[in-house]
């Protein structure tokens, strides 16, 4: 069948931004775990940018065709999800293996990704165990799986590791998609036709420091929910709707009390300015909600994404 196609060649797309110290034994490890699948493979590392010598080491890897390097240079830093989509262009592989470049990521799971992808599957997530994170770090990644998978309703696990293994027609369907802010385990997954977890295992780095500040966390949250949904615009109509509605209620009410209790409820007029106010805050924000939709339908289009994905085709008048 289409989807059990064989395996023969494997890239491996690593991003590289300032790792100067952890790069020799990166690719060791990557090489000698590529070795032990008994596949054709490629190691594709993505210089992001790096200020520390990164680049030469990269270089020198590249430049001997034993080692299986193709060296990717970057002019700045744009981020992790942008350079392994600068990786998936000069991808050949029939699978695409992931992972970071500060070695928290075992190299040696690679054999247990090619093997469930020849086991039929699109897209192969992985679950950290035992993650030798901070604690800040596991609860800012708790919240943000949390939320992903509230958005799309995919119960993947563990969206933030970044080892994972995509089919070729996977990452071809991406790189067809063109907004700026992409999440590449969701994108990859709003294609997949099977998909699967697997337990990895977890281990502290090595050199240097996590790249990922409470900053760049704060700012990869609002990435994920502008990219995924528009459900923050679609919330201003809701709110605005409740907050109009209670200024209705309030003012029916005051009317009511003026009518019945006599003019010392009205309280010389303020409270009716308030429900009318209340009401005009509402339309206000209803206001926005609509406009808000309109942008958000605006934003869709220019984001290009096709409409649907074209896995295989039979065609028996051809044949």
């Amino acid at each position: 069948m289409f989807l059990n196609k064989p395996i023969e060649m494997i890239s491996l797309v690593i991003p590289i931004f300032n790792e100067k110290e952890n790069i020799p034994i990166l690719f060791e490890r990557v090489f000698n775990a590529s070795l032990a699948t008994s596949k054709s493979f490629e190691i594709i590392l993505v210089d992001d940018g790096s200020t520390d010598g990164s680049s030469e080491l990269i270089a020198q890897l590249a430049e001997l065709s034993k080692n299986h390097v193709i060296g990717v240079f970057l002019n700045r830093n744009y981020g992790q999800h942008s350079a392994i989509m600068a990786g998936f262009v000069q991808a050949k592989g029939d699978l695409i293996i992931t992972l970071d470049g500060d070695l928290q990521n075992p190299p040696e799971e690679i054999p247990n990704i090619v093997n469930h992808a020849e086991e039929g599957y699109d897209v192969i997530g992985t679950i950290r165990e035992n993650r030798q994170d901070s604690w800040f770090r596991k609860a800012a990644s708790m919240k943000i799986n949390s939320l992903i998978q509230t958005i799309t309703g995919k119960p993947m696990g563990d969206y933030g590791c970044m080892l994972r293994g995509y089919r070729k027609h996977i990452v071809e369907a991406m790189l067809l998609c063109h907004e700026r802010s992409t999440f590449i385990p969701i994108l990859a997954n709003s294609f997949a036709r099977k998909t699967i977890d697997i337990p990895v295992k977890h281990e502290q780095r090595l050199h240097g420091k996590s790249k990922y500040s409470v900053f760049k966390l704060i700012h990869l949250m609002f990435d994920l929910v502008t990219c995924l949904t528009t459900t923050p615009l679609r919330l201003l109509s809701l709110i605005g709707c409740l907050i109009a509605s209670l200024g209705f209620i309030f003012a029916i009410t005051l009317l009511s009390l003026r009518l019945f209790l006599g003019p010392q409820w009205a309280a010389s007029g303020v409270f009716t300015l308030f429900a009318v106010l209340f009401i005009f805050i509402g339309a206000q924000f209803i206001a926005l909600g609509i406009l808000g939709e309109y942008i958000g339908r605006i934003y869709n289009d220019v984001r290009a994404r096709p409409r649907y994905f074209i896995l295989h085709v039979i065609d028996k008048i051809k044949s």
